[in-house]
């Protein structure tokens, strides 16, 4: 039956002699090879979930939702039922680096890491193994201290730029390196940041239409409120008038 092949195909993850092994004792069973069959003849049951369908979007909404909402156990369920029915681990390490900054972002900067790096020990080893990478990054990303304030900065950064609110690059930002430039102005009264005591100085970085606008607000979870402490102090100072 085509369910069944399908199920062969995915137990078999991508070794033919192990696909062979699998058909065989399917085939000593019975003649009508149902997905029923499969699974006495693997002693595995079959998963139910489409790659395509509303199954596919159902587990991955799961699995990004229970690592949101701190459930190691439940992401790790989904995890597995995902990597049994056969769904691409890259696509699922791609969901998990997603998440890191998304839902985790500055509360601790380090999930990022253990996400990319889980992402890219499976493009090293593959599955099974890989499994074992993404388990970890799945359980960093569950018992991280949560912040969405890093999406929700870019968001509003584009939201302002998508609306029109560009203006003009201030002129001692601008490049002076081309010849010409120094007769423009550019660069001219620019402050080298590190010529001056804790490595700041007060000056204009963003464009006038934009000078008041915030985009990076802080929580107070895990590693991000000395981030917020320290922002805000940088923030009043640069706010002040040049």
């Amino acid at each position: 039956a085509p369910e069944a092949l399908d199920q062969l195909v995915r137990l078999a993850g991508g070794d033919a002699r192990r696909s062979l092994t699998y058909l065989e004792a399917a085939a000593l069973l019975s003649d009508d090879i149902t997905i029923e069959v499969v699974e006495k003849a693997v002693d595995k049951a079959a998963v139910r979930y489409d790659r395509q369908g509303d199954q596919h979007y159902d587990v991955i909404s799961a699995f990004i939702k229970s690592m949101r909402g701190s459930d190691a156990d439940a992401a790790l369920h989904y995890l597995a039922r995902m990597i049994e029915a056969g769904e691409d681990p890259r696509f699922i390490a791609r969901r998990i680096v997603i998440f890191a900054s998304e839902d985790v972002g500055m509360a601790d900067p380090a999930c990022l890491q253990t996400a990319v790096a889980a992402a890219q020990a499976v493009q090293l080893i593959g599955l099974p193994e890989g499994q074992i990478n993404l388990a970890h990054a799945v359980i960093h990303c569950a018992l991280a201290p949560k912040s969405n304030a890093v999406v929700k900065a870019i968001g509003a950064a584009v939201g302002d730029v998508r609306r029109g609110l560009i203006g003009q690059v201030p002129g001692h930002l601008r490049d002076a390196h081309y010849p010409g430039a120094a007769k423009l102005g550019h660069g001219e009264a620019y402050k080298y940041p590190h010529d001056f005591e804790h490595g700041l100085v007060r000056q204009y970085y963003a464009p006038e239409q934009i000078r008041d606008r915030r985009y990076y607000e802080p929580t107070r979870h895990g590693a991000e409120a000395p981030v917020a402490e320290r922002w805000a102090r940088i923030r009043d100072f640069l706010r002040g008038s040049p």
